[in-house]
């Protein structure tokens, strides 16, 4: 199955997402969901197109991978995660990720990857629970 990433960024009030593999893929709104719904919506519009105008990619089954910058996950999750958790998983401090989270700051790649993996982590803690 072919899969498309979709970069969502923020901007000082609004958020966008564009296919990083795909072109003709993207939309924008106010919130993350409004984000998601406008890229799909786009999909739709492209997949009409004439045959020959239609990226291969959006030719028979795909899968959509969301891919957030920093900025834009923390802020997605700020209602969720505090910086002091995310902090505590990450090793990281609160102090930089909230430079982050602002804007302030764009972390390297290795701090990405490390933000990334801390909560891959905490999401397989999270599938073992049974209650």
């Amino acid at each position: 199955m072919k899969k498309i990433r979709v970069i969502i960024e923020r901007s000082k009030d609004f958020f966008w997402a564009y296919g990083d593999n795909v072109d003709k893929i993207n939309g924008g709104g106010e919130t993350i969901d409004q984000v998601k719904q406008s890229v799909l919506e786009c999909i739709e519009i492209v997949k009409s197109f004439d045959d020959k105008n239609i990226p291969a990619a959006l030719k028979g089954e795909y899968e959509i991978i969301w891919k957030f910058d920093v900025e834009s996950l923390l802020e997605y999750y700020k209602g969720i995660f505090s910086q002091t958790g995310i902090a505590r998983l990450t090793g990281i401090n609160e102090k930089q990720l909230n430079h982050y989270a602002s804007g302030l700051k764009k972390p390297r790649p290795a701090q990405a990857k490390k933000i990334e993996n801390a909560l891959h982590r905490l999401a397989q803690d999270l599938l073992a629970i049974e209650l």
